[in-house]
Parts: structure tokens; C-alpha cells; sequence
């Protein structure tokens, strides 16, 4: 069973789970060497599935299953234990894998509005079921896409870890923003949208409801975030309608990258307040798309200070120009 163990010193947890070393890889060995098990024909290879949408001739359009080599399980409990100077609880949680089509080669970006919504809603609807659980007080969606970005398996797929505490890097920026709404009566990422907005320069996509932005002290090359136009602290509550129109920009998002960037792999995650806490003035769900052009090395481990070789302005101008962006 997985354990989560917290770091006296910075007082963040760490989750120890040795069975995830048992993963499939599609990156190591062969093509062809791991059957998919994300494929349809091979339900059998993964866990029962939990929700799913029907598609053509009786088979699925998506799936949503337990993830098999699980970080955290549903089993155990949330109480703090002591082990000597240190803390430790069981490592209780949920951990499922959302596959997002039964095409194993169609990229996100490459399926259609309607089945891109579909995956929106269905991150909405297992939060939104999750969360009844009262031992969960945070639940990540992300997505790892590509080698680089940790993907194990080529198959599109995003993962959903509920877990029983909020991250510490996640309550650091719920704080910040805390602070800033103290100081300026106004949530900061509300005002980040009308920045943007006004400026233009760093905007990569929009529609009525959302925005796509390189942002200004962009940690990454390439890093883009999207943020809903109206005030919504938790994801799992936006309008289901608005669901089609958050599909529009993150599609139209991601196909610049990979079109500016080629081979790319990305991490995108959704930040979100804790399911335990009611709405809140100062915060504001968006999303991260992370593109992964270079390795975080000994200076950034060692001050937290990012270096970023291309500006959000320049990197904004590229993926709206279409040109490709040699590394």
C-alpha cells in the first residue's frame, strides 16, 4: 500500500508507491512490444470501468477506469500518524485514468469540439463525484503528454488524483492570491484576464467565455495558461455550457503548440481550490499547459528562480504566426 510521508523541514508530503515502477512503458523496448492496454478490445487489461460514454457499433467514445498502478487507494485512512520526529499517514486517495479516445494516435487537440467537450464534463462530473468522499479534500486533474513529460503510454489519456490534503504548491498560490485580493480588494487572476485582454500581445486564443495567454513571468518557454473570463473558483462548478467553449480554446491552444512545436510533449494542469473549501473571492480555477523544451537544472532546484530562454511576447507571436520554433 502506498504511504505518504510529510517533509519536516518544508512541510511537504511525499507520496512513496514502489508499484508504479511496474508501469507500462510504450517509450522503452520496441514498437509494438506493450500491447495498449487503453485500446478497445483490451478492457480486460485495465480495471473495471467506472464511467464511459457510448460511441459507434456499442463500443465507447471514452473511458474512466481506476488507474491500475495507483500513486494513492481508496483503502486506509487519513489520520496523522507520529514515527518519531516525522509525520506519515496511509496513502489513501483515488487515482483514475481518463481515456479520452479509442483512437490510439489522435492527439487531444485532433478530436472533435464535441468529443473534447465530452472530456471537459466528464473531469467535471467525477469531480463533482469524488468529492462526496470526505476524507478527499483536493483532487488534480492533468495531463502528461510525450516522453518527456512523463507519459508512460502513447494512448490519449489524462489522469485524476484525490488525495487527502491540498498540496503545499497549490496552497502557496491560493495564499498569494489571498494576499493580493487583501491588498487590492481584487482577485488577481480577474485582473490578469483584464490585463491581457487589453494588452493583446501575449494572447494566444479567446472566445467569449475564456483566454488563452503566454503569461507575463512565464517560468517556461512556451508556457500557456487559460483562464475563464468569469470569476469561478472551483473547476468542477463552471456551467456545463460553457464546457463546448472551454474545449474551443484549449483545442485551439494546443494545436499551435504542437504545430510551432513539433514532437512536443507538455504537462497541463488544472488548478483549482480544495473541494473542502466553499467558493472564494480571491482565487480563480484556470489551466497550465507546461511544454517541456528543456530540463529544470541545479540553478532553478537550488534558488526556485526559472530561466526562461524565449519571452511570453516572442513566444506569443510565434504559435499565432505558425512558424515553426527550432530548440
Amino acid at each position: 500500500m502506498p504511504e505518504i510521508r510529510k517533509d519536516p523541514v518544508f512541510g511537504r508530503w511525499v507520496i512513496i508507491a514502489s508499484e508504479r515502477g511496474l508501469r507500462p512503458n510504450d517509450f522503452l523496448g520496441k514498437p509494438g512490444d506493450h500491447l495498449c492496454p487503453f485500446c478497445p478490445g483490451n478492457e480486460e487489461l485495465t480495471p473495471p470501468t467506472i464511467y464511459s460514454l457510448p460511441g459507434a457499433d456499442g463500443g465507447w467514445r471514452l473511458r474512466v477506469v481506476r488507474n491500475k498502478y495507483p500513486a494513492l487507494v481508496s483503502e486506509g485512512t487519513s489520520d496523522n500518524r507520529r514515527d518519531g520526529i516525522y509525520d506519515r499517514m496511509d496513502g489513501m486517495g483515488i487515482h483514475e485514468v481518463v481515456i479520452e479516445t479509442p483512437e490510439h494516435g489522435r492527439l487531444l487537440e485532433e478530436l472533435p469540439a464535441e468529443a473534447v467537450t465530452d472530456v471537459i464534463k466528464t473531469y467535471m462530473l467525477r469531480v463533482k463525484e469524488i468529492k462526496k468522499d470526505p476524507r478527499i479534500k483536493y483532487v488534480m486533474i492533468f495531463k502528461n503528454h510525450g516522453r518527456n513529460a512523463g507519459a508512460t503510454l502513447l494512448h490519449p489519456h489524462s489522469q485524476i488524483i484525490a488525495m487527502p490534503m491540498a498540496p503545499l504548491r497549490v496552497m502557496q498560490e491560493i495564499d498569494g492570491a489571498a494576499e493580493y485580493h487583501i491588498e487590492r480588494g481584487t482577485c488577481v487572476f480577474c485582473d490578469i484576464v483584464t490585463e491581457e485582454i487589453a494588452f493583446k500581445k501575449r494572447v494566444v486564443a479567446e472566445n467569449s467565455s475564456f483566454l488563452a495567454v503566454t503569461p507575463y513571468a512565464s517560468r517556461f518557454s512556451f508556457e500557456t495558461w487559460i483562464l475563464p473570463k468569469k470569476h469561478f473558483s472551483h473547476f468542477e462548478n463552471i456551467p456545463e455550457a460553457e464546457a463546448g467553449a472551454l474545449a474551443e480554446v484549449l483545442r485551439t491552444a494546443l494545436g499551435k503548440l504542437i504545430a510551432s512545436l513539433p514532437d512536443l510533449s507538455y504537462n497541463l494542469i488544472v488548478h483549482t481550490m480544495p473541494v473542502c473549501e466553499p467558493e472564494a473571492q480571491h482565487y480563480h480555477w484556470h489551466i497550465e499547459i507546461m511544454p517541456k523544451l528543456t530540463h529544470v537544472a541545479g540553478f532553478e532546484w537550488g534558488t526556485g528562480f526559472y530561466i526562461n530562454a524565449v519571452s511570453p511576447e516572442a513566444a506569443a507571436e510565434i504559435l499565432n504566426s505558425g512558424k515553426q520554433y527550432k530548440v
